[in-house]
């Protein structure tokens, strides 16, 4: 589990990809000071284990399921990547839950300054919008976000300099791809009130479900 508040941008100083695999050697310095094999880190907001790790490296395998469904297989040698430790769980929450399991990936339609915050408008997959909403939290690569707009699949977005200096977003300009996932609990919510079907029983928990013993 992260929070979605980045420690460090890391490089990456060696990719192997193999058919629908890849190997990455990242270059890094905070994440390592308490590294152990089997750790989960968040590069780009996807959760990886270390595999293996030195005094300023540390490795990571990408299965086939996160080379298709995120844009780590667009990283190539020299990339800068956010990177963010599992949460502590006697550490500060200054972000929100993020699990680093991917929902999907958006572009970047449009940058631009207002004063000291920097906008962005992400054009979501279509299956995705209507898990955010105004002031609600998303991850983008891994960092928490706050929702300031959403126009049918667009998604807008604010940065502050901090943000801006200290994480790859920063560098992102319109055309990129960036990893997105949507908040935790509205998924949740929205998969109880969808009324599906598992392993062939049927969800009760219902928007008629919820209005008939007074929660709505």
């Amino acid at each position: 589990m992260f929070t979605g508040i980045i420690e460090e941008i890391g490089k990456v100083t060696g990719i192997t990809s193999k058919h629908e695999t890849m190997e990455l050697s990242i270059e890094a310095s905070e994440i390592l000071s308490d590294i152990e094999l089997g750790a989960s880190i968040s590069i780009n907001g996807v959760c990886l284990t270390v595999t293996d790790y030195s005094t300023n490296t540390v490795q990571f395998d990408v299965m086939p399921e996160s080379f298709h469904a995120t844009n780590l297989h667009e990283l190539k040698q020299g990339s800068q990547v956010n990177l963010e430790r599992a949460m502590a769980a006697g550490g500060r929450f200054g972000g929100h839950l993020v699990s680093g399991h991917i929902d999907g990936v958006g572009t970047i339609v449009s940058k631009s300054r207002e004063q000291n915050a920097v906008y962005y408008v992400i054009d979501l997959p279509a299956e995705l919008s209507h898990y955010f909403v105004y002031k609600g939290s998303v991850a983008v690569d891994g960092t928490s976000l706050t929702v300031f707009g959403m126009d049918g699949n667009h998604m807008r977005i604010s940065l502050i300099p901090h943000t801006m200096e200290h994480t790859v977003l920063g560098a992102k300009e319109p055309g990129d791809d960036v990893n997105i996932e949507c908040d935790m609990i509205g998924k949740y919510v929205a998969h109880f009130l969808s009324g599906k079907e598992e392993d062939g029983k049927k969800n009760a928990m219902t928007k008629d479900f919820l209005s008939e013993n007074g929660f709505a």
